[in-house]
């Protein structure tokens, strides 16, 4: 299982869009286990396949920081038919992220993450027409006042597309709210990368929003536009699939969230 899993991963392990275009046309690999399941691990929660344990793409345990996302992961496995299809696994997918690449450089993937804060979706607004300008303050203001009252992290908006730099200050004072664990900092990579926006990851890290509300919040244009033209079917299938890695990571916060208390 690990090639099948090495053409899903893609060169960049976090990158969802690049898992999905390597995968298409790849080969189907038929189901060869009767069932999954879980067993304890000195770190963790185990994935196995028919008693033995799953490995990632490199070979390591794929083990899971809690029973319900372990839980989830199986179910995943359990859910194939006659053949494996590893978009629809976007948990594995996500898991096997965290073991082979994120566990060993969870600084670097902080850091990318936070080159986010410099040129965040939230920031840049449109001009017009009116109706635009109040939907996306209404979605977006929001999250901006709670950066400022809740982190300290004071920065600066501005209409169009030109670049404006945002107070180090502020960057600083954000980027020193995300987690350090691997399974959470991995999954806001993940919702900052299909948002375009770290802000609204944080929010979501932090209940300010729900998954429903930052996947809204990270659409406002593209669904202005929609209501305006219509939809393109191309546009429409890679949301959708984006979606569904965005709910994996935002199912394996809630997860974290809720064990942490």
């Amino acid at each position: 299982m690990r090639e099948l899993f090495d053409e899903v991963s893609g060169k960049s392990p976090l990158d969802p869009e690049e898992a999905v275009r390597r995968t298409t046309g790849g080969p189907r690999r038929k189901r060869f286990y009767a069932h999954a399941g879980v067993v304890d691990a000195p770190d963790g929660f185990a994935i196995t396949l028919d008693d033995k344990p799953v490995r990632t793409p490199s070979g390591r345990p794929l083990v899971a920081p809690n029973r319900e996302i372990a839980d989830a992961i199986v179910t995943e496995w359990d859910s194939q038919k006659e053949f494996i299809d590893p978009l629809t696994m976007p948990l594995t997918r996500l898991a096997n992220s965290v073991v082979d690449a994120v566990a060993d450089q969870v600084e670097a993937v902080t850091d990318d993450i936070a080159k986010y804060l410099g040129s965040d979706l939230l920031f840049y607004r449109a001009g017009d027409p009116e109706a635009l300008v109040a939907r996306e303050a209404a979605l977006w203001d929001p999250v901006v006042f709670w950066a400022a009252d809740a982190l300290g992290a004071h920065f600066i908006l501005a209409e169009g597309i030109v670049h404006v730099r945002q107070p180090d200050s502020a960057i600083a004072a954000a980027r020193a709210a995300l987690p350090a664990d691997p399974w959470s900092i991995a999954a806001l990579h993940v919702v900052t990368t299909l948002t375009g926006s770290a802000l609204l990851a944080l929010a979501l890290l932090r209940r300010v929003l729900d998954s429903d509300q930052v996947w809204a919040a990270a659409h406002v244009d593209e669904d202005w536009n929609i209501e305006k033209w219509g939809v393109d079917e191309e546009v429409a299938a890679r949301r959708a699939a984006r979606l569904v890695d965005f709910r994996a990571a935002g199912r394996i916060l809630k997860s974290l969230n809720s064990a942490a208390g």
